[in-house]
């Protein structure tokens, strides 16, 4: 149970960081960035949603004890 849990907490976060990618990309488009500029732009927002996730999880224990 607790696998099945874990696993579908990280697929959950792993969309989210897709979605807020896909956004930010479009986002850079729709402001006339070229397409390697958007690119790095989405690439930034996808890593900084996974840092914000692993960090979150990593003080989750100290707060729950």
């Amino acid at each position: 149970m607790n696998v099945a849990v874990l696993l579908l907490a990280i697929a959950l976060v792993i969309v989210m960081a897709v979605l807020a990618a896909l956004g930010a990309g479009k986002l850079a488009r729709l402001d006339g960035a070229s397409y390697p500029t958007a690119l790095t732009r989405a690439a930034v927002t996808f890593a900084a949603v996974i840092t914000l996730a692993c960090t979150a999880a990593s003080a989750l224990p100290a707060l729950l004890h």
